[in-house]
């Protein structure tokens, strides 16, 4: 039971956004830019499967059952894939620059501390740009934060899991806007 009154039935992120319009247009546009707009070297795929990856390993049901779902949706592969990497990037069928910046994505998680340098050197040598690095720890840091909402609130979970498969149909083809 989320730990304040909604006037709404929706799980997550959606029911605190239908609860405050005024945080969701700017929480909203945020996402927007981050995963789908903007000039990132990373697909919009990409950036949704760093978002799922960090919302899973803050335990953050919603949020990582949302982007798993943006992510399938966007890249080759699909669930199958995204579970993959959820499960283990380390043996996940994802290209070596994908699999560096899932580690610095982890180490941005883990704590609020500069990323190490192993880890960007790391990814470096598998092609990461100034942007690769930036959009990956703007991601995972926006996450943090975007998690610990949805959890800090104890908002519910959906009941049928089809309600993420229908949310990635809204955000896909219409953008973070449809979220409001």
């Amino acid at each position: 039971m989320p730990h304040i009154e909604l006037t709404n039935d929706l799980p997550g992120i959606s029911g605190l956004f239908a609860q405050r319009p005024d945080t969701a247009g700017v929480l909203s546009q945020v996402a927007e830019t981050l995963l789908r707009s903007g000039s990132s070297p990373l697909s919009r795929g990409e950036r949704e499967l760093i978002a799922a990856y960090v919302s899973n390993l803050n335990c953050t049901e919603f949020c990582a059952g949302s982007h798993s779902a943006f992510a399938a949706a966007q890249l080759d592969g699909g669930a199958e894939l995204v579970a993959a990497v959820l499960a283990d990037p380390g043996t996940a069928p994802i290209s070596p620059l994908l699999r560096a910046l899932l580690a610095v994505a982890a180490e941005v998680q883990e704590k609020a501390a500069p990323v190490s340098d192993k880890a960007v050197a790391a990814a470096r040598a598998e092609g990461a740009t100034d942007a690769h690095i930036h959009d990956t720890v703007l991601i995972a840091a926006a996450f943090a934060m975007f998690n610990r909402y949805v959890n800090g609130l104890a908002t519910e979970v959906p009941s049928d899991p089809a309600f993420y498969d229908v949310a990635a149909g809204l955000i896909v083809e219409h953008g973070y806007g449809a979220a409001r």
